[in-house]
């Protein structure tokens, strides 16, 4: 008996052994490897094998593993990190910003209509202008700004401008004739039409109203959508991204991603979440292709998850539409906007627990938090499920008493923190100086036990996945203002913030047994740093570049 115990305890190690000495494809040597792996946090060299980390360790084991037709890349010190994953963005969002005209940092609304105009030189009448990114915040005037100087420079062309959260957008004249929208149109379930003295439409639309305004806008073709797609792509490998968690997509579009990973030109990791499909049982969720084939993983050698639905619980800070408890200190008459019936969130979810999907839901404001968090606990108490892994998406303004149901009731909070360095200098004049505290609360959720993925939210922010990573650890902006950071006490540590790019993003999409670390057997997705991060000082960060961006052993960008 005792020969046979050893017999199998070999036979058992024997497959790791063999593995160990198969030959690599790709050897990396003299690096600084960050592996985000406790077994080995930190190597100098790694080996590659059929898309997958053969070896992790020191130059001389990793040559051990190479013979003649291996590529071996000398690192000369250079620093990698695991495949970077932005865990909440708008894939094809991105690429309608980047043929759109771009108006973030706009500091006036003269500015913008500037970059419209510089845009748009030869666009002829008649014909749609689009951009996004404007923020009233940035500028001296902090109040929304009304369509008369916008249809003064536009006349004969309709414009429509999204705000950088995407929860409101501005409408100049022709636009909202085109889309019959006058003084009589009532406000939607969810939304808000900004008005005039008169009662005539100002041009601004928030969150659920932009569809009034959105209904005329011509759509895409689909060879537009599939060039806008490509582009997003390629915009996320030059950052170091090698995968996102795409936050609210169509059918269509998801087939288009099918399309483009069949092919092999899908160069990302994408964990899709369905767009709200409507009512569970409705017409329109019966007829989603998604839906009715269940939960899909690892689709083409791991480029695409179509496995959670993203609903909406309330709108954004910036356009005073996140739902609060109590009303905006800047805005006392105003409590925020629900774009969803809490007996919606509430169905999907008990929908989701039965049939195996997540269900990550948006929520800024603390009413809107707590209808998410309220909706989840009656769901769960309903169909009892472990590892579910919900999700509030932002969770961004909390009530103290919030704060630890997200770990009694395994509820991930995936947060981006540029939001946090965008919003500071007014956040607080919209809630005032005790609900601040449970705003963009990273440390008081991280010491209840639970895990934050972090995000850009893109093109809501930056691609650039180090302004991610700077903000978690100073929560200071891009100019290191203010000194010792806002909220300081809120920061997360180096190798924290490191975590939420990786592993943390892998465990919130259920990918962690082959994403989010550099494990031997997982896929050999990483990001070659030209800057140690987790040791220069807090001010060199930024100053960080990609030097290359792999995907399963395979170099989707290279710094020129």
């Amino acid at each position: 008996m005792r020969h046979l115990t050893t017999y199998f305890a070999l036979a058992a190690f024997a497959p790791a052994v063999i593995g160990a000495q198969a030959r690599a494809d790709l050897v990396l040597v003299n690096g600084k490897i960050y592996t985000v792996d406790n077994a080995r946090p930190i190597a100098s060299a790694l080996a590659v094998r059929g898309g997958r980390v053969l070896f992790v360790g020191s130059n001389a084991e990793a040559r051990v593993l190479a013979n003649a037709s291996t590529r071996v890349i000398d690192l000369n010190g250079k620093t990698v990190i695991p495949g970077i994953v932005d865990a909440h963005a708008h894939l094809l969002g991105l690429g309608n910003t980047l043929a759109r005209v771009n108006l973030a940092g706009s500091t006036s609304y003269d500015e913008v209509i500037d970059r419209v105009k510089g845009f748009s030189k030869d666009v002829k009448p008649g014909e749609w202008i689009l951009g996004r990114g404007w923020d009233q915040n940035r500028w001296t005037s902090k109040e929304f700004p009304t369509h008369d100087a916008l249809s003064r420079a536009f006349p004969n062309n309709p414009v429509v401008l999204t705000r950088i959260d995407g929860h409101a957008l501005l409408a100049n004249a022709k636009a909202m004739e085109l889309a019959r929208v006058s003084a009589a149109t009532t406000d939607p379930e969810g939304g808000r039409i900004m008005r005039l003295a008169s009662g005539a439409p100002s041009g601004v639309f928030v969150d659920k109203a932009q569809s009034l305004i959105g209904r005329a806008v011509p759509e895409p073709t689909r060879a537009d959508t599939r060039k806008a797609i490509l582009a997003a792509i390629a915009e996320s490998n030059r950052w170091g991204l090698t995968g996102v968690h795409d936050a609210g997509e169509n059918a269509e579009t998801i087939g288009i991603y099918e399309e483009l990973a069949k092919a092999g030109s899908y160069n990302l990791r994408n964990y899709v979440m369905l767009s709200d499909p409507g009512e569970p049982g409705s017409p329109a969720a019966l007829r989603n292709p998604y839906l009715r084939r269940g939960p899909q993983s690892a689709l083409y050698d791991g480029h695409l998850w179509v496995r959670a639905i993203k609903l909406y619980a309330d709108g954004a800070l910036g356009s005073r539409g996140a739902a609060l408890l109590a009303p905006y200190a800047d805005e006392p008459t105003n409590s925020g906007l629900l774009v969803s019936r809490p007996e919606h969130l509430r169905a999907w979810a008990e929908t989701a627990l039965r049939s195996g999907f997540q269900v990550n839901v948006h929520a800024i404001g603390d009413r809107g938090n707590r209808i998410v968090l309220d909706a989840f606990e009656s769901a769960l108490r309903t169909a009892p499920t472990a590892d579910h892994r919900f999700r509030v998406e932002h969770a961004q303004v909390l009530s103290p008493e919030d704060i630890p149901r997200f770990a009694k009731l395994g509820v991930i909070p995936s947060m981006q923190p540029t939001h946090q360095t965008s919003d500071m200098r007014w956040a607080e004049a919209r809630v005032g100086p005790q609900r601040i505290r449970g705003a963009y609360a990273w440390r008081s959720l991280l010491n209840t036990g639970v895990v934050i993925p972090s995000g850009t939210d893109f093109p809501v922010e930056e691609v650039n996945p180090l302004l991610t990573f700077h903000a978690a650890v100073t929560r200071q902006d891009p100019t290191n203002w203010p000194i010792g950071g806002w909220y300081p006490e809120q920061k997360m540590t180096r190798e924290e913030a490191l975590q939420s790019m990786t592993i943390w993003p892998a465990y919130a999409g259920f990918q962690e047994s082959m994403l989010g670390s550099l494990t031997p057997g997982k896929y050999a997705d990483f990001v070659v740093l030209d800057r140690d991060i987790m040791r220069i000082p807090d001010t060199e960060i930024l100053a960080t570049r990609v030097v290359s961006t792999w995907i399963g052993g395979k170099r989707v960008y290279e710094a020129k």
